[in-house]
C-alpha cells in the first residue's frame, strides 16, 4: 500500500510537470537576444528576489554579468532588492553586498526615483513579479518610475513576467479622487488583467500615474516591454514551468497570490484572522467568537460559484489572535473559471453581520483603520454604503462598475492572446 501510495504521489507530479508550459520571461528572453537593447548605456534596475531566471540566477547578477552591459544602480521596492526588510518596513540606501553596487529606497521616505538617482543612467529596467492586485505596492514602484523618467527624458525598459491570476480576471471599481495612496496609485480595477508590461504601455499610454491628492500629469516616458514568450490570457503560474519566488513573506506561493484578493481587503481592519500568522495566509477567516460549522453552513448556502467553505479550530502563531483558539472556515477554489474572488471579502463581512450582530465589521474594527480600507478599495463609498446595509448586494454594482469599460480599454494594450 505504501509503494502504491509513492506510486501514485510520483504519477502526479509527473503530470503536473507534463501539463506545464514552458514559458520564457522577459529577462529570459533579453538574455538569448544577447542584451542588445541595453549595449552601450548606463542601467539602473528596480528589482527583488523574484527578479529571477528558471535556474534561479537572479536578474542582478545576470545584468551585472553581461557582456556589453553597465549595470550602474539598483532600486530597491517594499522588502528590498534581495528581500531582507519586512512587510512595511523602510527600505534604505545601502550598498548591493553581492556587487558592490549603490543600491536606492524606492520604498519609505522616497518612492519615486530623483533626478540625482537618475543623473547617470540612461536606461531604467524593471523585473518584478507582481500579483495581479492594484493594491500590491510594486504597481505602484512601476508608476511613480514612468512618472520620473519621463520628467528626466531616460528610457525605461520592463521585463514582462505572468500574472499569476491569468490575463482575463478583471474584479473591482476604479479608484476615485481623495483615495489615491501608494496602495492606490494607478486608476484601474482591483484585479486588472494585465501583465506588468501590458500594465506599463496602459500606464504609459493612457497617462494613468496620479498622485496622493489625484494629481495627474500626463505622464509618458520612452518605454520598451521584453515581452514573455509561450504565456497565454488563462494561463495561471503553475501552468508556466517558472519557479515561484515569494514577492512578500505572506504569498509564499503561486496559490497564496490566488487568495490574496479573496481575503486582503478585509484583512485590512485587523478585525478578523485571514490565516496571516498560521499556515495557510489569505485562505482562512477566523475568531474566537465564530463558530467555525455554523459559519460554513452559512458562506455556503449562498452558493457562490467555484467556491466553498470548510469548518476549522486554529491557533494563530503571531498577528491578530495570537495565541488563542479560534473558529472559522477555510476557503476553497473548487472552479477557478467561475469564481468571483474580490466578493468573497464582502459576503464574509454580510455574513458576520447576520451570524454575529454584535460584531459588525464596521461597528467593531478600528475606525483608525478605515481610511487604509477606503484606499485598498479605491472608494469611501463602499465603506459607507455597506456600513448601513451590511450586505455585498448593496455595494455590488458600484464594484462591478468598471469592468467591462476598463476591460474594453485595456484589451488595446494586450501582448499575448
Amino acid at each position: 500500500m505504501k509503494r502504491l501510495l509513492m506510486i501514485c504521489v510520483a504519477f502526479l507530479a509527473f503530470s503536473a510537470m507534463c501539463n506545464a508550459q514552458i514559458v520564457k520571461t522577459g529577462i529570459e528572453v533579453l538574455r538569448d537576444n544577447g542584451f542588445k537593447i541595453l549595449e552601450g548605456k548606463r542601467v539602473g534596475l528596480v528589482t527583488n528576489p523574484t527578479g529571477i531566471d528558471r535556474d534561479f540566477n537572479s536578474t542582478v547578477d545576470i545584468l551585472f554579468k553581461a557582456p556589453g552591459v553597465n549595470l550602474v544602480a539598483l532600486f530597491g521596492p517594499e522588502h528590498g532588492v534581495r528581500g531582507n526588510v519586512y512587510a512595511g518596513g523602510s527600505v534604505e540606501d545601502e550598498v548591493d553586498p553581492v556587487t558592490g553596487i549603490k543600491t536606492y529606497s524606492l520604498f519609505g521616505k522616497t518612492v519615486k526615483p530623483t533626478p540625482e538617482m537618475l543623473e547617470n543612467i540612461d536606461v531604467m529596467v524593471y523585473d518584478i513579479q507582481d500579483n495581479g492586485c492594484r493594491s500590491y505596492t510594486f504597481i505602484s514602484t512601476l508608476a511613480r518610475l514612468i512618472e520620473a523618467c519621463s520628467e528626466c527624458g531616460k528610457e525605461v525598459v520592463v521585463l514582462d513576467r505572468p500574472n499569476p491570476l491569468g490575463g482575463n480576471r478583471i474584479e473591482g471599481s476604479l479608484v476615485d479622487d481623495g483615495c489615491y495612496s501608494f496602495v492606490s496609485q494607478v486608476s484601474v480595477p482591483y484585479l486588472y488583467g494585465l501583465t506588468v508590461g501590458e500594465l506599463a504601455n496602459l500606464i504609459n499610454e493612457e497617462g494613468l500615474v496620479k498622485g496622493a491628492k489625484g494629481d495627474q500629469g500626463p505622464f509618458k516616458c520612452k518605454l520598451t516591454v521584453v515581452p514573455m514568450e509561450g504565456w497565454h490570457r488563462d494561463m495561471l503560474f503553475a501552468q508556466t514551468g517558472q519557479p515561484w519566488v515569494l514577492p512578500s513573506p505572506h504569498v509564499p506561493s503561486a496559490e497564496s497570490a490566488l487568495f490574496y484578493p479573496i481575503s486582503g481587503i478585509m484583512g485590512e481592519f485587523g478585525f478578523v484572522s485571514i490565516g496571516v500568522g498560521y499556515t495557510m495566509p489569505f485562505q482562512m477567516f477566523g475568531a474566537p467568537w465564530i463558530n467555525g460549522a455554523e459559519f460554513a453552513k452559512a458562506l455556503n448556502d449562498l452558493n457562490l460559484p467555484g467556491i466553498k467553505f470548510r469548518a476549522i479550530d486554529y491557533n494563530p502563531f503571531y498577528s491578530v489572535f495570537k495565541g488563542e483558539n479560534v473558529g472559522g472556515v477555510q476557503v476553497y477554489i473548487t472552479d477557478y473559471s467561475v469564481a468571483q474572488l474580490t466578493p468573497v471579502n464582502f459576503y464574509v463581512m454580510e455574513t458576520i453581520a447576520k451570524l454575529y450582530p454584535d460584531h459588525k465589521i464596521f461597528e467593531k474594527a478600528d475606525p483608525g483603520r478605515f481610511r487604509m480600507f477606503d484606499i485598498v478599495c479605491g472608494s469611501k463609498y463602499i465603506r459607507e454604503t455597506f456600513t448601513k446595509y451590511n450586505t455585498f448586494g448593496s455595494i455590488k454594482e458600484f464594484w462591478n462598475k468598471d469592468v467591462e469599460s476598463f476591460r474594453a480599454l485595456s484589451s488595446k494594450y494586450y501582448l499575448y492572446k
